[in-house]
C-alpha cells in the first residue's frame, strides 16, 4: 500500500506541473493534493501541518493567477466579456491541438469574441493579443509557483 500512495502522489504532483500549462487541468491544486496524500498517510511526519498550509496557500495563488493574469490583460486592452468567454473556450479547445493550440486558442478565441461584440478587426485584433499576452504571463507564473512548490515538497522530503 506504501508504494501505491506514494505512486499517486507522484502522479498527482506531476500531473500537476502539467496542468499549469493545460487550463483543463487544476494544476497547483493537484500539486498541494499530492504532497497532503503523502502528508496524511505518513501522519504528517514527513510533511507536516506548516508545511501543507505554506503548499495550500502557495496553491490558492496559483489559482488566483489563473483568473487575474487573463482579466488584467484583456482589461488593459478593454476586451469585452465576449473576449474573455471567447479566450476561455479557446483556451479550452486549443488542447485538442497540442502545442499550437495551446498557444494560439486563447488569442484566436479572443479574438472571434471581441469580433462578435464589436465588429473592428483592429480592436479585436488588440484584444486578443493582450487577453493572449495576460494568459502567457499568468502561464509563465504558474509554471515558475509549480516548481516552486515542487522544489519545496522534495527539499521537505528530504530534510
Amino acid at each position: 500500500m506504501e508504494y501505491l500512495i506514494w505512486a499517486l502522489a507522484l502522479l498527482s504532483v506531476a500531473v500537476g506541473v502539467l496542468g499549469t500549462v493545460f487550463p483543463a487541468l487544476p494544476g497547483t491544486p493537484l500539486i498541494f493534493g499530492g504532497a497532503f496524500l503523502l502528508g496524511w498517510w505518513h501522519n504528517y511526519s514527513i510533511i507536516g501541518g506548516p508545511s501543507l498550509i505554506f503548499l495550500g496557500v502557495l496553491a490558492l495563488l496559483g489559482i488566483a493567477i489563473d483568473f487575474v493574469a487573463s482579466s488584467l490583460g484583456a482589461q488593459r486592452v478593454g476586451a469585452s466579456g465576449y473576449a474573455l468567454i471567447g479566450a476561455t473556450i479557446g483556451s479550452l479547445v486549443g488542447i485538442f491541438f497540442a502545442l499550437p493550440g495551446i498557444i494560439l486558442g486563447p488569442f484566436v478565441g479572443a479574438f472571434a469574441g471581441e469580433l462578435l461584440a464589436k465588429p473592428s478587426l483592429g480592436q479585436a485584433t488588440k484584444v486578443g493579443l493582450g487577453t493572449w499576452l495576460g494568459l502567457m504571463v499568468g502561464t509563465v507564473a504558474k509554471v515558475a509557483l509549480a516548481l516552486a512548490m515542487v522544489g519545496f515538497i522534495v527539499f521537505t522530503l528530504c530534510v
